[in-house]
This record gives structure tokens, sequence and C-alpha cells, in this order.
């Protein structure tokens, strides 16, 4: 494969509704695409990172800079022919970090090799199922405006939730969930809102405890793998991470300290989808748990979520929803759901590009780079 452009193209999208976690709401989202030219074809990739780094380090803004000032560079600069996406973003590696921006270069040399091969993405990784349970996620707030949300998502025919809560705040709402839907596959997300050193918050935990949820998804902080280590002793509800696990490394020292009975598997915050396979990999040598999340992203991101998600040990309820949840209209095709369940695009590469009207209506800057 020999990289002859690189595109990248900022995009602002509105959200159809405002979603608040314990980490501020989001009303809109900017999105970061990066279209490849090969001598193979083109592919399209999609950089997850928000507005804000309140979920991980990386934001918007720092991730277009960084596939403009040093992750394309390196790629031109090694000028060699890739023997595919994988031997191109090895040329990264020396870079620390930045894992939604490596990833969104990562999907879009997928999608050129892919496309080419005439290969899906969820065939190449390796995904067994053709379709995903249909979820969603319903933002913290009052009672009644979580009890409506929650109805809209159940009567589109979606059989998952995930309800954010935070620190001092949420439990009433995840109770009425519970009690109105004791049917629904429920779990909750604090993204690292309660501390175990913080009166009350113990209690809290021990309370949602008691909901029969299916999982608790990041109760702590990112970095506090030894309090989760004991929340794993204390609850029966599995404990679930997310914003904790980043790396390799991270994944192996929440294994070793048995500070998670579940992984969110989530291939930007890994850095790319092959990092997703090879932490989906390791989690089931471990007996870890795993479930597949959403970043709010558009059709393209969500095509590739999907694929991941329909891998094998993908095995508790995620939040991966119908497009029309977030964006109308979406950046691609609508990914639809029907009978509880989404289909995993099986056409060749990602399974889903851009729509033009859209792409055009919604950019609002775009440079090209080249090999000197």
């Amino acid at each position: 494969m020999e990289l002859r452009a690189v595109e990248l193209r900022r995009l602002e999208l509105e959200l159809v509704r405002p979603i608040a976690t314990s980490r501020g709401a989001h009303a809109s989202r900017p999105v970061v695409l990066v279209r490849v030219e090969t001598d193979v074809g083109e592919g399209w990739g999609e950089c997850e990172a928000l507005a804000e780094p309140r979920y991980v380090a990386e934001h918007a803004d720092g991730a277009e800079r960084m596939l403009a000032e040093h992750l394309v560079p390196r790629l031109f600069a090694a000028r060699r022919t890739f023997a595919g996406a994988a031997d191109a973003c090895s040329v990264l590696d020396e870079v620390r970090g930045q894992q939604m921006a490596k990833a969104a270069l990562e999907m879009a040399l997928l999608d050129a090799e892919l496309r080419a091969s005439g290969e899906s993405l969820a065939r190449r990784i390796g995904a067994s199922r053709a379709s995903v349970r249909a979820g969603a996620t319903v933002g913290d707030g009052p009672v009644a405006a979580v009890l409506d949300e929650a109805a809209r998502a159940v009567e589109a025919g979606i059989v998952r939730l995930k309800c954010k809560v935070g620190a001092g705040h949420g439990i009433d709402h995840v109770a009425a969930v519970r009690a109105a839907y004791p049917e629904v596959a429920l779990c909750v997300d604090a993204n690292g809102s309660f501390s175990l050193g913080r009166a009350g918050d113990r209690d809290a935990l021990r309370a949602l405890d008691g909901l029969g949820l299916a999982a608790i998804e990041q109760p702590l902080a990112p970095d506090d793998l030894v309090g989760h280590a004991r929340l794993v002793a204390e609850l029966a509800t599995p404990v679930v991470l997310d914003e904790s696990i980043c790396s390799p490394g991270e994944l192996g020292s929440a294994i070793a300290l048995r500070a998670c009975d579940g992984v969110s598997l989530k291939a930007a915050r890994l850095g790319g989808v092959l990092a997703a396979v090879a932490a989906r990999d390791r989690c089931v040598r471990a007996g870890i748990g795993l479930l597949a999340g959403g970043m709010l992203e558009t059709g393209l991101g969500r095509a590739a979520s999907l694929a991941v998600a329909a891998l094998d040990g993908v095995d508790l309820p995620g939040d991966l929803g119908p497009s029309e949840r977030y964006f109308s209209p979406d950046l691609t095709a609508p990914h639809v759901v029907r009978g509880g369940h989404i289909a995993v695009p099986d056409a060749p590469g990602l399974g889903a590009e851009p729509l033009a009207d859209v792409l055009a209506s919604r950019t609002v800057r775009r440079a090209t780079y080249r090999p000197e």
C-alpha cells in the first residue's frame, strides 16, 4: 500500500438531544474525519475525541493538530510501501499516547485496504455475529425526564439501557428505570465520579448494587485500580472499567490486581480496531467480561464499533444504538434497529461512507497533505 495523500476534515454536528453525564452535558459533537488516498483506493476514518479532555486526555482540537503535525508527517517520512494498515500504523509507535488520533488513521487505512481486497472489517477481525443487540445511553437528570428517555428507547425496540450517574445523585432515577423496566438489561456509568474516600459514595455504590444491574461502569477515577479491586471484592454487580484501560499495560495491571470483572471495548480509546481485538483476546484468556461501548460517534465510527461488538467474548450489555438517537441526519446511511438488533455492516471496508450532502454541509474546514 502506497500512501499518496491524507485529507483532514473538521465537522460540527448537533446531537438530537443533549446527553448529560457526571463530566458535563454533550449537546454538539466535533468530528475529525480522515480520508486517505492510496495506490489501491481511498478509505475513511473517524477520530472520536470529544470537544473537551474530560473523558480521556485527548480532545478534538488537539487530535486534529496531532494528526496534522505529527502522525501524518511520520507516515509520509517513512517513504516506503506498506504491507497494509498494521504495517503503516507501526510507524506511529514512537509517538506516546494519542490513541484516538492513531485509531482514526488506522480506520482509514483499513478501510482502503479492505475495500481493495473486497473484504469487510467484520470478516477481517473474525467477528462471528451478523447483528448485535441494540443498546442506548440514558443521560443523568430528573427522574421524569430519564423515564421519558428510557421509554422512547424501549419503544424503539432497545432492550439494553445504560444510565449515567454521578456522586451525590443518580440513584433515584436508576431505581425508577429498574422498577419501570425490570426485563431490560440495565447498567450504570459513573465516568469515574465516585470516590471511596468521600462520605456517602460507598453507600451509594451499595445502593446501586442492590438494583439488579448488569454492570457498574467506571465507578472510580481512572487511575484508582486499587479502589476498583476493593469494589470487585465488595460488590455483587460486575465492575467494568472504561477510562482506566487505554493501553496494554493498563489492561495488564487491571487483570493482575483483579480490578475489574469486565472491560468496555472501545477501539478509539485503545488505539484502533486491531488493538481492540488484541485486548479482547487478552480478556477472554483472563476470564474478563467485555462490552462494546460507543463514543457518540457518527455512522462511520459506529460501523467499526459494530464489527468489534460482534466478536466472540463480547457478552456484557453494551450501548450501541441506532443513528437516529444521536444525529439527524447521520453522516452515513443510518444504522437502524430491527427486532432489537442492529446489523453489522458486511460490505467491503467499514461498510459505511459519508453522504456527500451531509459531508459538505457540516464541514467547517479541511486540509490535504501529500508527501514532499
